[in-house]
């Protein structure tokens, strides 16, 4: 189902070959915001922003129009340990994707007037997240959980830091850690394996791989805590959580079907039954599974009535430990094995969310899973081994609770 190939300088290639006349492509780059230390911090984010106001080759009306003046789409992101840009183009573009992607990762030039002014844009997300304690939450979770360890300080960094970036500090930051070797370049599309390996090769294959300055050999910890956060809201803002297993971890698949019984999207998720549909303490609760390379993290989060908060906290943490105490019968967990199985092939039915997705998993596995895979994988599970796990992560002991209300 994926053709694979790397290139000599280290440049991994991974393609889902399908029958589109859009192509999608991106490059995943092993780098983010835990990478980063002291006044670098914000610093991984801040360059995805900046990577698209001017290169040796171009200035930054030039980047802009160069997909969007073909009708595609050209956007990035960044997250704790990765850094991804990509781009929608037709298929008869994609080369321009490439080449372009190649540009702004090694010759990206951060003009200081056009830094300057992207500093302010920064800012002001900066503010309009601190304005959310839906999206706010999940930061200072992430502080308190992992304080003292990269893993805690949030991707937008501070205020201050982003002032204070200049073109020098950037330019060292990709120098330091943009290498082909800890690259990917993720395609699904219409194209065949030769070609893309060709125009890998074209616009990638004489940059040299070199060590990176990447450190990630100090494990975070994580703290179980309890804190409320006094704040002017309308709703209680309500987040459970504890230590979940690490991409590489044998339980990943077991915890993930976990995690989609207890708080997916779907409306008949245990936590949406019991907290929203029986008693209508929310609108919104769900649950997230958030593996890194050497830890992971489960949340539970709501908005309940501030009056409720109390009550909802209890009615999560008695969902979690049936989840714990009462074995699945087969009926259930067939029919929660099947659920995850149908999600997984919608979402990667749209080539955008398969591209970033078998992207990602090359980056981390070197390896793809089919979906024909993870189907045996899940299928494989029983209610003993789903049971074990959340006895094992879900003791009371192991939580930490941040609550944002009056």
């Amino acid at each position: 189902m994926y053709e694979y190939h790397t290139l000599p300088n280290g440049l991994k290639i991974i393609l889902s070959r399908t029958p589109s006349r859009v192509a999608y492509s991106g490059v995943y780059i092993n780098v983010g915001s835990r990478d980063e230390r002291g006044a670098d911090e914000g610093m991984a984010h801040f360059i995805e922003h900046s990577l698209f106001k001017g290169t040796e080759h171009r200035h930054a009306y030039h980047i802009q129009n160069r997909i969007d003046g073909v009708g595609g789409e050209l956007n990035a992101f960044t997250t704790k340990e990765e850094t991804c840009v990509y781009a929608s183009s037709l298929t008869e573009h994609m080369e321009r994707c490439l080449e372009l992607f190649a540009d702004i990762l090694f010759h990206s030039t951060f003009p200081t007037k056009e830094i300057e002014k992207e500093k302010d844009v920064v800012l002001e997300e900066i503010n309009a997240y601190c304005d959310s304690p839906a999206e706010l939450i999940f930061d200072q979770y992430e502080e308190q959980a992992f304080a003292g360890h990269p893993l805690a300080h949030n991707i937008l960094g501070s205020k201050r830091n982003v002032k204070r970036f200049t073109t020098e500090r950037l330019q060292g930051f990709v120098r330091g850690n943009y290498t082909p070797g800890r690259m990917v370049v993720t395609v699904s599309g219409d194209v065949k394996m030769e070609r893309l390996v060709r125009l890998c090769e074209k616009h990638f294959g004489h940059y040299e791989n070199h060590p990176s300055a990447v450190d990630r050999t100090e494990r975070p910890l994580f703290q179980p805590f309890e804190r409320h956060i006094n704040r002017h809201t309308h709703q209680a803002h309500l987040l459970i959580g504890c230590e979940a297993p690490d991409v590489y971890h044998k339980d990943k698949t077991a915890f993930s079907l976990l995690n989609n019984l207890l708080g997916s999207p779907a409306m008949n998720s245990r936590l949406n039954v019991a907290v929203r549909e029986h008693y209508g303490f929310c609108y919104n609760i769900e649950s997230q599974y958030v593996p890194f390379s050497d830890t992971g993290l489960f949340y539970i989060y709501a908005g309940v009535d501030l009056d409720a908060q109390e009550k909802a906290r209890r009615i999560i943490l008695d969902e979690l430990r049936r989840v714990a105490e009462n074995p699945l019968t087969t009926t259930q967990l067939h029919s929660a094995q099947r659920q995850m199985i149908g999600q997984i092939s919608i979402n990667d039915d749209y080539g955008m969310n398969e591209m970033q997705s078998i992207g990602k998993a090359y980056l981390c596995y070197d390896h793809v899973n089919s979906l024909e895979e993870m189907e045996a994988d899940l299928m494989a599970l029983t209610a003993d081994d789903l049971m074990r796990v959340a006895q094992e992560r879900f003791a009371p002991e192991r939580f930490g609770t941040l609550i944002y209300g009056n």
